[in-house]
C-alpha cells in the first residue's frame, strides 16, 4: 500500500521564508511583520472564484483592529493572477495586503492542500485550499491551521482573541509535534 502523506508544516518551526508579489510590484517575505507588529498572520485563500473565501476576507477586515491590537500584522495571499486579484479587488471591502501568484510549489512547501479547477468558469490553475499561518517574533509558527475545504476555517474573532490572551499572559507553543 502506498503511502500519500504530505509534509505539513509544524507548531514550533521556523515558517519557510517566502517571497511574494504585491499588486504595487513590491515583494515582501511573507511572513515577515510589518508596520510596527512583531506577530504575523498569513491568511491563504482559494482564489476570487471562492465566494467564501471572498466573506472570509471581508471578514477579516472587520477585526483587523483586534489583531493590531494584539501586535498581530495581517497578509493575505491565493494563487490568482495579478488580473485575477485586480478583478477580486471589486468584490473586496479591505485595506490589508493581499499578495498573488503563490506558486505550486510554494503551496507544497506551505503544507497546504492543492485543488485542481472542476473548470474552467471556476479558475485556470490549481489552487491552495485555505491555509492560515500565525508567526511569532521569533519567526516560528505559533498556529498553524490547514483546511482541505473552503468552509472550514477558524473564526476570525476567536482567534483574535485569542491571540490577544495568549499574547497578554506569554504562553508558549502548545501542542508542539514530538
Amino acid at each position: 500500500m502506498q503511502s500519500n502523506y504530505a509534509q505539513k508544516l509544524q507548531a514550533g518551526v521556523k515558517f519557510p521564508s517566502i517571497d511574494v508579489q504585491m499588486l504595487n510590484d513590491d515583494v515582501k517575505s511573507l511572513g515577515t511583520p510589518e508596520n510596527g507588529h512583531d506577530w504575523k498572520l498569513v491568511v491563504v485563500y482559494r482564489g476570487q472564484h471562492c465566494p467564501i473565501c471572498t466573506k472570509y476576507l471581508n471578514q477579516l477586515e472587520t477585526v483587523k483592529a483586534s489583531f493590531a491590537e494584539a501586535g498581530v500584522d495581517i497578509i493575505a495571499i491565493s494563487g490568482d493572477s495579478k488580473e485575477q486579484l485586480e478583478s477580486h479587488l471589486e468584490k473586496l471591502d479591505i485595506n490589508f495586503p493581499i499578495a498573488y501568484g503563490l506558486t505550486i510549489e510554494q503551496m507544497n512547501t506551505l503544507g497546504l492542500y492543492i485543488s485542481d479547477p472542476r473548470s474552467e468558469k471556476e479558475t485556470d490553475h490549481p489552487f491552495a485550499e485555505p491555509g492560515l499561518f500565525v508567526i511569532n517574533a521569533d519567526g516560528e509558527i505559533q498556529i498553524v491551521d490547514i483546511s482541505n475545504a473552503p468552509f472550514a476555517r477558524p473564526e476570525l474573532e476567536t482567534l483574535a482573541n485569542g491571540l490577544s490572551f495568549v499574547r497578554k499572559n506569554d504562553y508558549p507553543i502548545r501542542g508542539t509535534h514530538r
